[in-house]
């Protein structure tokens, strides 16, 4: 496949967006999203749709929550409609780096593929082999994989890339982050030549450039606004906090109405900071690379579907948590890297809603979170806070907790009010400088050698 630069197209306007049908959209697609409530694209899949559908290789540059999965998955769809695959011998690859957005990435498409005669299989780590060999026997023809666990079954021979003819990668800067993508390259180099390749990147750094190069051909580039949390849907505020009162402000403000995910920069802070809301009378739950694949199924379904309005999360799930109607994201530990912070408030005003994205900032972090910020090319209000302030409660929506203890079982089933835990004690995380009062309690992953599973 010979590499070319590649070609820009326009945008459309948001004032002329074409219909899933005059984008030539089949018809029994086009009914299936209507059944779904989805009627008209987002200027991401209406400006990669007619280029995707017409084969041609796509370089798609737009910030998460934009709408890419349709935006590939559509004509992915419609290409392969009522195509049959040979046992071990899919004819469509979706790469993506983490486990959770391969699970988010299967939901959205599997009842679509169904409406054009396709199957699609959900390839990832913390999951049973048998289930996955058994689908591959009997012939599937899309899969949506992390890489590791597909060269595992590479290897094992339950699977050949020999007949795949149209592969996307999405979230390249992703995986060049976590240091996949040698791996992506195994993968992608035991495509068959000849077809067509769907790459989607936030951003062509560290290494995504040299993907596009060597696997796009002559392809057409279609830029959305850049990767940058600063939308104009967005509000960003730095509350200024003492450290003896971060741990009462971290809980008024998971008491709030409303969807909110809070993210730590420890496993063990996650765990800590959600049991300490929920003794609290907070519903919460924990999301981390440390939990079972099961446990981390249970969590985001909880939160998805409201039973848990609070996520306290690590790095690792800011990239994998694609769920509509977070209104608030809270850097309980302001991030390391302005990318984390950008990935981090990607979770909120996706798709055009609007929201809300707060940083806890202790004295002594104040240089460190304004550099920050700055590199991530946004410019925050800054105001002081203290737990009951009537700012905290402007910008948050912050409540005083109830104090009635919500008790949640070993296997991370949906908290229940009424029984107090058997610690219900202390348990304040002391931050970086912060330190616990007994009030309440507060609280990336790079993994350069180890394959995506």
């Amino acid at each position: 496949m010979s590499p070319a630069t590649p070609s820009h197209a326009p945008m459309p306007s948001d004032t002329d967006v074409p219909t899933f049908a005059a984008l030539g959209l089949p018809a029994a697609l086009v009914s299936a999203l209507a059944r779904k409530g989805i009627t008209s694209p987002f200027p991401i899949q209406a400006a990669t749709m007619v280029d995707a559908l017409a084969g041609r290789d796509v370089l798609g540059r737009a910030q998460t929550g934009s709408g890419k999965t349709l935006a590939f998955g559509l004509p992915m769809l419609a290409r392969l409609a009522n195509k049959k695959a040979r046992a071990k011998h899919p004819l469509a690859l979706v790469l993506v780096p983490t486990r959770e957005l391969a699970m988010q990435v299967n939901d959205t498409l599997a009842p679509l593929a169904h409406a054009v005669g396709l199957d699609v299989r959900l390839i990832a780590g913390g999951m049973p082999y048998g289930k996955q060999t058994e689908a591959l026997r009997r012939g599937v023809q899309i899969l949506v994989a992390t890489p590791g666990r597909l060269s595992d079954l590479i290897e094992q021979g339950a699977c050949s890339l020999s007949d795949v003819e149209l592969a996307v990668l999405d979230e390249a800067d992703h995986m060049a982050d976590m240091g996949f993508l040698p791996a992506v390259s195994e993968l992608l180099d035991q495509v068959a030549p000849g077809g067509q390749r769907l790459l989607f990147s936030a951003t062509l750094d560290n290494g995504v450039d040299k993907l596009v190069r060597r696997y796009l051909n002559n392809p057409v580039t279609h830029s959305m606004q850049s990767a940058s949390a600063s939308v104009s849907t967005m509000d960003h505020h730095l509350l200024l906090v003492h450290p003896d009162d971060k741990a009462a402000v971290t809980a008024e403000i998971a008491a709030r109405e409303g969807r909110t995910i809070m993210f730590v920069r420890t496993k063990h802070g996650a765990d800590r900071l959600a049991t300490t809301l929920s003794r609290q009378g907070v519903s919460a739950g924990s999301l981390h690379g440390g939990k079972t694949q099961a446990a981390r199924t249970r969590a985001l379904d909880a939160f998805r579907e409201g039973r848990t309005p609070v996520l306290v999360a690590t790095d690792v799930a800011a990239r994998g948590i694609h769920v509509d109607d977070i209104s608030l994201v809270v850097h309980v530990d302001p991030p390391n890297e302005h990318k984390d912070y950008l990935h981090r408030a990607g979770r909120t005003a996706r798709a055009g809603e609007s929201g809300t994205v707060v940083t806890l900032v202790l004295p002594h972090q104040q240089r460190e979170v304004d550099a920050l910020t700055t590199r991530a090319g946004v410019k925050p209000e800054r105001t002081k806070v203290r737990p009951g302030n009537a700012v905290l409660v402007e910008v948050t929506g912050a409540r005083t907790p109830s104090g009635i203890p919500i008790i949640v079982s070993s296997q991370d089933a949906a908290p229940k009010r009424g029984s107090r835990s058997p610690r219900s004690g202390s348990g304040g995380y002391k931050g970086k400088g912060g330190s616990s009062n007994g009030r309440s309690a507060t609280t990336s992953q790079g993994h350069a050698s180890r394959r995506p599973r």
